[in-house]
């Protein structure tokens, strides 16, 4: 039995840090390469693992060096990897990471082997599946594959957090919105999947619940999440922190936050651990090297968010 399973991808993240971002054209000297675990799904089961949940990850790596980083990390984390696939003829996916002084960030992904994670892959998974409390899924897999995942859950009863991200052009698939509990959505995504550019986050997420999702989770950087389900809505408070480096902040706060779902907690609950969880992940550098274990976020990140 897990608390977690995710269904995505995993990726080689190569970072370099600036000074500033190139414009068009331009060339700008950075900080020596770094090599680190990351990709959505990896990001996303390695923060619930590294938390305490009983978590797994299913996906595809290619029988590179960079394919064995990524299934280190992930035992490392405390990861399940059986369900982890190895095409020794596919290349690891990569993405290719620039950081500002400010520690935001911009991200090129290459799939390599995450593209071939095929609805096959998933339906030979659906035990596995079963045994989850929540599952996770993300964007950056084939659409097909995320949408036979969703259909496998909603068969057996587990429950969906889905997360839309990279986010697509078109509108979201009816099926996939009916069983998001929740959608969690930042605001970049809210704004071109919600139809309203112009609207504040309750708008975002009144206008996607009414698309479908059953729940919604809009996260807002440094001012924490707004939640809506069957109840309301409810504002979560941010956490003050510095910021090193925002990548897989979002992922972290997900995996945190699918983690205390699959525990009982209520949505409101788990958005204001997943908030802290995620402002601990940019105190330090990369991705998955930034997440808290559970002893590191009690030390790191104060229990009651600080306000204004």
């Amino acid at each position: 039995m897990y608390d977690v399973l995710v269904v995505g991808s995993a990726n080689a993240d190569l970072t370099v840090r600036v000074d500033r971002r190139p414009g068009a054209g331009e060339t700008v000297r950075g900080t020596d390469l770094v090599e680190s675990a990351g990709g959505k799904g990896a990001n996303q089961a390695a923060a619930a693992a590294r938390i305490g949940g009983r978590t797994a990850l299913l996906a595809r790596v290619g029988g590179d060096a960079f394919g064995e980083m990524l299934l280190a990390a992930q035992r490392a984390a405390g990861t399940d990897v059986g369900p982890v696939i190895v095409d020794a003829a596919a290349r690891s996916g990569t993405a290719m990471i620039i950081v500002d002084p400010d520690g935001d960030n911009s991200i090129v992904v290459s799939p390599g082997a995450n593209a071939a994670l095929s609805p096959q892959d998933v339906a030979a998974a659906q035990d596995t599946i079963a045994a989850a409390s929540v599952l996770s899924l993300q964007l950056e897999i084939p659409m097909e594959s995320v949408v036979a995942a969703a259909a496998a859950a909603e068969r057996a009863g587990t429950r969906v957090v889905l997360n839309p991200s990279p986010a697509p052009e078109a509108a979201l698939a009816p099926e996939l919105l009916a069983v998001a509990d929740p959608l969690v959505v930042n605001e970049h995504e809210a704004r071109q999947l919600s139809g309203h550019a112009d609207g504040s986050p309750a708008e975002w997420a009144r206008a996607l619940r009414e698309q479908g999702a059953r729940s919604v989770v809009v996260t807002l950087g440094g001012d924490g999440a707004l939640v809506l389900d069957a109840s309301g809505s409810e504002d979560i408070p941010g956490v003050r922190v510095k910021a090193v480096d925002t990548t897989g902040a979002g992922d972290a706060f997900t995996g945190a936050l699918a983690t205390r779902l699959a525990r009982g907690d209520d949505l409101p609950e788990a958005a204001r651990f997943a908030v802290r969880v995620g402002a601990a992940a940019v105190t330090k550098p990369g991705a998955q090297p930034s997440y808290p274990t559970l002893a590191e976020l009690t030390a790191e990140v104060p229990e009651t968010p600080a306000q204004g």
